[in-house]
């Protein structure tokens, strides 16, 4: 694709046009740094950070860094080859604030970010795993709730989003306990044609998707909020396997 040519996916455009290739930029995260992550360091200056877990081919925080120099992003997801695409985009885009890396958001928040060290962390369409044996696995937890409570600044930004109405039912449980949480009726302004690959895909089934963003609860300390999530029922619903045909549009 020639320089400054707009891509598309499914009609939609991607955010930013490609640069001349001497522009092009690295964003691959391929470790972490030892210990908790400095943010200044990984991105040479000091900027509120935006994390976008299970960020998919990265189409969301690739809008996000072109519409928003002044933050920088991380992206990860547990797939290599959507990371792949993610990277070639940011990279041929020229944007130095911008990362991905291969990874899971559990073991990032718990082992390698700082607390209240991030503005906005966002989840799209979590995977919802429908076999019951691999319910452990589901992302949207108590514990991981508390772990993102305890990762954002105060008054910090947590926004999920899904096409799983099982899973919607739990999130509506368990978010509101960390969160002053509200139900985003219809789509995001920014991104009116759907701010994920995903997005666009169940919207074109004609699936409803679900959406809402929150707010840190003030006052709510760590200690606090761990308690809190062992209180809390686990994942267990029904993922409804009708909808893996949209999995498998998604990963065609």
């Amino acid at each position: 694709m020639p320089a400054d040519e707009v891509e598309q996916e499914f009609g939609v455009p991607f955010a930013g046009a490609i640069r001349p290739r001497e522009e092009w930029t690295h964003t691959a995260l391929k470790t972490y740094p030892e210990g908790r992550i400095h943010w200044p360091t990984l991105f040479g200056r000091e900027a509120p950070i935006v994390l976008d877990i299970g960020c998919g081919n990265g189409r969301f925080l690739l809008a996000s860094a072109v519409v928003r120099p002044d933050h920088d992003h991380l992206g990860l997801d547990t797939l290599p080859v959507v990371i792949r695409y993610a990277r070639r985009r940011g990279n041929q885009r020229g944007l130095t604030n911008l990362k991905y890396a291969v990874g899971g958001g559990r073991e990032l928040l718990a082992e390698h970010v700082q607390a209240s060290s991030v503005a906005e962390i966002h989840c799209y369409h979590p995977q919802p795993y429908y076999d019951s044996s691999q319910v452990y696995r589901r992302l949207i937890t108590p514990t991981f709730l508390a772990l993102v409570h305890r990762t954002l600044v105060p008054a910090g930004l947590f926004v999920v989003q899904t096409d799983n109405p099982g899973y919607w039912r739990y999130i509506r449980q368990v978010v509101p306990v960390f969160f002053d949480f509200d139900e985003q009726d219809g789509p995001w302004a920014d991104a009116p044609s759907g701010r994920t690959r995903r997005e666009i895909i169940a919207r074109r089934q004609r699936l409803k998707i679900f959406r809402g963003s929150g707010t840190s609860k003030p006052g709510l300390s760590e200690s606090e909020a761990v308690k809190l999530a062992e209180a809390l029922p686990p994942p267990v619903f029904d993922a409804d396997r009708r909808l893996r045909r949209v999995d498998e549009m998604e990963r065609g």
